[in-house]
Protein backbone atom coordinates (compact mmCIF):
# COMPACT_ATOMS: atom_id res chain seq x y z
CA UNK A 1 0.00 0.00 0.00
CA UNK A 2 1.07 3.85 -0.97
CA UNK A 3 -0.46 5.48 1.93
CA UNK A 4 -3.10 5.15 4.86
CA UNK A 5 -6.76 5.93 3.63
CA UNK A 6 -6.94 8.68 6.17
CA UNK A 7 -3.76 10.23 4.59
CA UNK A 8 -5.01 10.38 0.91
CA UNK A 9 -8.66 11.41 2.45
CA UNK A 10 -6.69 14.51 3.29
CA UNK A 11 -4.15 15.18 1.19
CA UNK A 12 -5.76 14.47 -2.23
CA UNK A 13 -9.12 14.72 -1.46
CA UNK A 14 -9.10 17.48 1.39
CA UNK A 15 -11.55 15.80 3.57
CA UNK A 16 -10.88 16.00 7.40
CA UNK A 17 -13.12 12.83 7.87
CA UNK A 18 -14.91 10.21 6.01
CA UNK A 19 -18.49 10.08 5.99
CA UNK A 20 -20.75 7.60 7.93
CA UNK A 21 -19.81 3.93 6.47
CA UNK A 22 -17.06 5.28 4.26
CA UNK A 23 -14.23 3.90 6.39
CA UNK A 24 -15.82 0.56 6.96
CA UNK A 25 -15.92 0.08 3.47
CA UNK A 26 -12.50 1.01 2.47
CA UNK A 27 -10.92 -0.62 4.83
CA UNK A 28 -12.85 -3.66 3.60
CA UNK A 29 -11.90 -3.32 0.37
CA UNK A 30 -7.67 -2.87 0.90
CA UNK A 31 -8.33 -5.94 3.37
CA UNK A 32 -9.32 -7.67 -0.33
CA UNK A 33 -12.79 -8.31 0.77
CA UNK A 34 -15.65 -8.05 -1.18
CA UNK A 35 -18.32 -5.38 -0.67
CA UNK A 36 -22.02 -4.95 -1.17
CA UNK A 37 -23.06 -1.07 -0.17
CA UNK A 38 -26.47 0.92 -0.67
CA UNK A 39 -25.96 4.62 -0.25
CA UNK A 40 -27.70 7.35 -1.48
CA UNK A 41 -26.87 10.02 -4.39
CA UNK A 42 -23.72 12.34 -2.51
CA UNK A 43 -23.59 9.76 0.50
CA UNK A 44 -20.18 9.73 -1.02
CA UNK A 45 -20.00 6.61 -2.98
CA UNK A 46 -17.02 7.46 -5.10
CA UNK A 47 -14.95 7.95 -2.39
CA UNK A 48 -15.00 4.17 -1.08
CA UNK A 49 -13.59 2.60 -4.12
CA UNK A 50 -11.41 5.93 -4.93
CA UNK A 51 -9.47 5.94 -2.12
CA UNK A 52 -8.56 2.11 -1.51
CA UNK A 53 -7.83 2.27 -5.10
CA UNK A 54 -5.22 4.68 -4.68
CA UNK A 55 -3.92 2.80 -1.40
CA UNK A 56 -3.61 -0.49 -3.34
CA UNK A 57 -1.74 1.01 -5.94
CA UNK A 58 -2.00 -0.30 -9.43
CA UNK A 59 -4.55 -0.80 -11.78
CA UNK A 60 -8.38 -0.01 -10.74
CA UNK A 61 -11.61 -0.66 -12.97
CA UNK A 62 -14.87 1.19 -11.89
CA UNK A 63 -18.14 -0.14 -14.12
CA UNK A 64 -20.75 2.10 -14.88
CA UNK A 65 -23.12 2.83 -17.38
CA UNK A 66 -23.19 6.63 -16.73
CA UNK A 67 -21.40 8.71 -19.15
CA UNK A 68 -21.96 12.12 -17.77
CA UNK A 69 -20.46 10.81 -14.03
CA UNK A 70 -17.94 8.95 -15.69
CA UNK A 71 -16.66 12.67 -17.54
CA UNK A 72 -17.01 14.55 -14.30
CA UNK A 73 -15.11 11.66 -11.81
CA UNK A 74 -12.38 11.85 -14.39
CA UNK A 75 -11.89 15.14 -14.36
CA UNK A 76 -11.91 15.71 -10.68
CA UNK A 77 -9.53 13.35 -10.07
CA UNK A 78 -7.43 14.94 -12.54
CA UNK A 79 -7.77 18.20 -11.51
CA UNK A 80 -6.29 16.65 -7.89
CA UNK A 81 -3.50 14.50 -9.76
CA UNK A 82 -4.92 11.33 -9.84
CA UNK A 83 -3.59 9.35 -12.94
CA UNK A 84 -7.39 8.13 -14.37
CA UNK A 85 -9.81 7.79 -17.45
CA UNK A 86 -12.46 6.57 -18.86
CA UNK A 87 -13.96 4.23 -21.59
CA UNK A 88 -17.31 4.76 -23.40
CA UNK A 89 -18.86 5.31 -26.47
CA UNK A 90 -18.01 9.32 -26.60
CA UNK A 91 -14.48 8.40 -27.41
CA UNK A 92 -13.60 7.87 -30.98
CA UNK A 93 -11.44 4.51 -31.76
CA UNK A 94 -8.18 6.63 -31.40
CA UNK A 95 -9.08 8.11 -28.18
CA UNK A 96 -9.89 4.34 -26.74
CA UNK A 97 -6.29 3.07 -28.22
CA UNK A 98 -4.52 5.82 -26.33
CA UNK A 99 -6.37 4.68 -22.95
CA UNK A 100 -5.37 1.35 -23.81
CA UNK A 101 -1.98 1.88 -24.44
CA UNK A 102 -1.98 4.29 -21.05
CA UNK A 103 -3.61 0.82 -18.95
CA UNK A 104 -0.72 -1.47 -20.26
CA UNK A 105 2.19 0.95 -19.67
CA UNK A 106 0.89 1.34 -16.31
CA UNK A 107 0.25 4.85 -16.40
CA UNK A 108 -3.77 5.38 -15.16
CA UNK A 109 -4.86 4.26 -11.16
CA UNK A 110 -8.29 4.40 -12.05
CA UNK A 111 -10.23 3.91 -15.58
CA UNK A 112 -13.82 3.97 -15.81
CA UNK A 113 -15.80 1.84 -18.15
CA UNK A 114 -18.89 1.39 -19.39
CA UNK A 115 -19.99 -2.19 -19.33
CA UNK A 116 -20.65 -3.06 -22.74
CA UNK A 117 -16.52 -1.78 -22.80
CA UNK A 118 -15.61 -5.44 -21.18
CA UNK A 119 -16.67 -7.69 -24.17
CA UNK A 120 -13.79 -5.49 -26.05
CA UNK A 121 -11.23 -8.48 -26.43
CA UNK A 122 -8.61 -5.91 -26.83
CA UNK A 123 -9.39 -4.44 -23.60
CA UNK A 124 -10.01 -7.91 -21.72
CA UNK A 125 -6.00 -8.60 -22.71
CA UNK A 126 -4.85 -5.68 -21.28
CA UNK A 127 -6.66 -6.41 -18.27
CA UNK A 128 -5.15 -9.84 -18.30
CA UNK A 129 -1.70 -8.59 -18.81
CA UNK A 130 -1.75 -6.00 -16.47
CA UNK A 131 -3.77 -7.18 -13.30
CA UNK A 132 -6.73 -5.38 -11.26
CA UNK A 133 -5.90 -4.33 -7.66
CA UNK A 134 -10.03 -3.69 -7.40
CA UNK A 135 -13.09 -4.01 -9.37
CA UNK A 136 -16.13 -1.39 -8.69
CA UNK A 137 -19.20 -2.03 -10.04
CA UNK A 138 -21.60 1.33 -9.79
CA UNK A 139 -25.23 1.07 -10.82
CA UNK A 140 -24.18 -2.86 -10.75
CA UNK A 141 -24.57 -4.70 -13.81
CA UNK A 142 -23.92 -8.22 -14.49
CA UNK A 143 -20.27 -8.70 -15.28
CA UNK A 144 -19.73 -11.82 -13.99
CA UNK A 145 -18.50 -13.22 -17.25
CA UNK A 146 -15.26 -10.68 -17.04
CA UNK A 147 -14.84 -11.54 -14.14
CA UNK A 148 -14.44 -15.12 -14.43
CA UNK A 149 -12.13 -14.27 -17.51
CA UNK A 150 -9.59 -12.71 -14.69
CA UNK A 151 -6.37 -14.78 -14.28
CA UNK A 152 -6.35 -13.31 -10.45
CA UNK A 153 -9.84 -12.08 -9.03
CA UNK A 154 -9.66 -8.99 -7.28
CA UNK A 155 -11.61 -7.49 -4.74
CA UNK A 156 -15.23 -6.92 -5.86
CA UNK A 157 -17.15 -3.89 -4.71
CA UNK A 158 -21.19 -3.33 -5.99
CA UNK A 159 -22.77 -0.01 -4.95
CA UNK A 160 -26.24 1.31 -5.98
CA UNK A 161 -28.07 4.18 -4.26
CA UNK A 162 -31.06 2.19 -4.07
CA UNK A 163 -32.03 -1.47 -3.41
CA UNK A 164 -34.67 -3.50 -2.03
CA UNK A 165 -33.58 -6.96 -0.35
CA UNK A 166 -34.23 -9.04 -3.43
CA UNK A 167 -32.35 -6.49 -5.81
CA UNK A 168 -29.55 -6.63 -3.16
CA UNK A 169 -29.38 -10.62 -3.09
CA UNK A 170 -29.69 -10.36 -7.27
CA UNK A 171 -26.70 -8.17 -7.57
CA UNK A 172 -24.39 -10.47 -5.13
CA UNK A 173 -25.31 -13.58 -6.49
CA UNK A 174 -24.72 -12.14 -10.08
CA UNK A 175 -21.45 -10.89 -9.33
CA UNK A 176 -20.35 -14.06 -7.50
CA UNK A 177 -19.50 -11.74 -4.31
CA UNK A 178 -17.62 -13.80 -1.41
CA UNK A 179 -19.01 -13.22 2.06
CA UNK A 180 -19.10 -9.41 0.72
CA UNK A 181 -19.20 -6.67 3.66
CA UNK A 182 -22.79 -5.46 3.80
CA UNK A 183 -23.86 -1.57 4.26
CA UNK A 184 -27.08 -0.31 3.76
CA UNK A 185 -27.23 3.23 4.67
CA UNK A 186 -30.76 5.13 5.28
CA UNK A 187 -32.14 7.35 2.55
CA UNK A 188 -32.97 9.23 4.93
CA UNK A 189 -31.35 13.24 4.83
CA UNK A 190 -32.12 15.60 6.91
CA UNK A 191 -31.51 18.79 4.51
CA UNK A 192 -33.91 17.04 2.14
CA UNK A 193 -37.51 17.51 1.73
CA UNK A 194 -39.71 15.89 -0.86
CA UNK A 195 -43.54 17.10 -2.04
CA UNK A 196 -45.75 16.04 -4.62
CA UNK A 197 -47.59 18.19 -6.86
CA UNK A 198 -50.99 17.13 -8.67
CA UNK A 199 -51.83 19.89 -11.84
CA UNK A 200 -54.64 19.01 -13.69
CA UNK A 201 -53.35 18.83 -16.98
CA UNK A 202 -50.35 19.56 -19.29
CA UNK A 203 -50.73 23.04 -19.59
CA UNK A 204 -51.21 23.54 -15.61
CA UNK A 205 -48.02 21.40 -15.12
CA UNK A 206 -45.96 23.25 -17.27
CA UNK A 207 -47.20 26.56 -15.31
CA UNK A 208 -46.29 24.84 -12.57
CA UNK A 209 -43.12 24.05 -13.01
CA UNK A 210 -42.46 27.76 -14.69
CA UNK A 211 -43.32 28.72 -11.38
CA UNK A 212 -41.13 26.45 -9.43
CA UNK A 213 -37.84 27.12 -11.37
CA UNK A 214 -38.67 30.95 -11.28
CA UNK A 215 -39.12 30.82 -7.49
CA UNK A 216 -35.11 29.37 -7.62
CA UNK A 217 -34.03 31.81 -10.46
CA UNK A 218 -30.36 32.13 -8.68
CA UNK A 219 -30.12 28.66 -7.71
CA UNK A 220 -29.40 25.43 -10.02
CA UNK A 221 -31.44 22.14 -10.75
CA UNK A 222 -32.66 19.26 -12.46
CA UNK A 223 -35.65 18.56 -14.06
CA UNK A 224 -35.72 14.68 -15.02
CA UNK A 225 -38.24 13.32 -17.67
CA UNK A 226 -38.88 9.94 -18.92
CA UNK A 227 -38.43 10.23 -22.54
CA UNK A 228 -36.08 12.05 -25.07
CA UNK A 229 -39.02 13.51 -26.43
CA UNK A 230 -40.43 15.06 -23.18
CA UNK A 231 -36.83 16.60 -22.61
CA UNK A 232 -37.03 18.28 -25.98
CA UNK A 233 -40.19 19.67 -25.09
CA UNK A 234 -39.75 20.47 -21.30
CA UNK A 235 -36.59 21.94 -22.29
CA UNK A 236 -38.25 24.27 -25.20
CA UNK A 237 -40.58 25.33 -22.63
CA UNK A 238 -38.27 26.65 -20.36
CA UNK A 239 -36.13 28.88 -22.80
CA UNK A 240 -39.27 29.83 -24.20
CA UNK A 241 -39.46 32.03 -20.71
CA UNK A 242 -36.20 33.33 -20.90
CA UNK A 243 -35.01 30.27 -18.60
CA UNK A 244 -31.28 29.47 -19.02
CA UNK A 245 -31.98 25.48 -19.43
CA UNK A 246 -29.74 22.74 -21.47
CA UNK A 247 -30.53 18.90 -22.16
CA UNK A 248 -28.80 16.13 -21.67
CA UNK A 249 -30.06 12.53 -23.21
CA UNK A 250 -28.46 9.58 -25.60
CA UNK A 251 -29.54 10.84 -28.53
CA UNK A 252 -27.63 14.05 -27.94
CA UNK A 253 -23.99 13.62 -29.81
CA UNK A 254 -21.07 13.11 -27.51
CA UNK A 255 -19.90 16.56 -28.49
CA UNK A 256 -23.24 18.17 -27.67
CA UNK A 257 -23.47 16.26 -24.42
CA UNK A 258 -20.13 17.26 -22.99
CA UNK A 259 -21.06 20.72 -24.22
CA UNK A 260 -24.15 20.85 -22.48
CA UNK A 261 -22.84 19.31 -19.10
CA UNK A 262 -20.11 21.63 -19.01
CA UNK A 263 -22.38 24.22 -19.16
CA UNK A 264 -24.49 23.25 -16.52
CA UNK A 265 -21.57 22.47 -14.33
CA UNK A 266 -20.10 26.13 -15.05
CA UNK A 267 -24.00 27.69 -14.49
CA UNK A 268 -23.89 28.84 -17.86
CA UNK A 269 -27.56 27.20 -17.97
CA UNK A 270 -28.10 26.42 -14.45
CA UNK A 271 -31.35 24.16 -15.12
CA UNK A 272 -30.68 20.43 -16.66
CA UNK A 273 -33.70 18.86 -18.43
CA UNK A 274 -32.44 15.61 -18.68
CA UNK A 275 -33.84 11.46 -18.67
CA UNK A 276 -31.85 9.44 -16.27
CA UNK A 277 -28.81 9.08 -18.50
CA UNK A 278 -27.72 12.06 -16.99
CA UNK A 279 -26.99 11.44 -13.42
CA UNK A 280 -27.92 12.75 -9.90
CA UNK A 281 -24.68 11.77 -8.46
CA UNK A 282 -22.52 14.60 -10.48
CA UNK A 283 -20.19 16.86 -7.95
CA UNK A 284 -21.69 19.89 -8.10
CA UNK A 285 -22.01 22.01 -5.15
CA UNK A 286 -25.00 24.29 -5.49
CA UNK A 287 -27.71 22.23 -7.09
CA UNK A 288 -30.69 23.10 -4.78
CA UNK A 289 -33.80 20.85 -6.32
CA UNK A 290 -34.44 18.08 -8.37
CA UNK A 291 -38.06 17.98 -10.12
CA UNK A 292 -39.23 15.03 -11.74
CA UNK A 293 -41.61 15.93 -14.51
CA UNK A 294 -42.80 12.28 -14.94
CA UNK A 295 -43.93 10.57 -11.67
CA UNK A 296 -41.26 7.61 -11.28
CA UNK A 297 -43.02 4.44 -10.86
CA UNK A 298 -41.84 4.19 -7.92
CA UNK A 299 -41.04 6.40 -5.22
Amino acid sequence: MSARPIDILHQTFGYPTFRPHQEKIVEAAIAGRDVMAVMPTSAGKSICYQVPALALGGLSLVVSPLISLMSDQVMALRELGVPAACLNSSLDAQERERVLQDMARGLLGIVYVAPERLDDPAFLDVVRSHGLSLLAVDEAHCICDFIGALPTRPPVMALTATATRQVREDIEATLGLRDPLRVVASFDRPNLSFAVERPANRRAKDEALLAFVREREQRSGIVYCMSRRAVEDVCDTLRDASIAATRYHAGLSSEERERNQADFIYDRSPVMVATNAFGMGLDKSNVSYVVHYNLPLSL
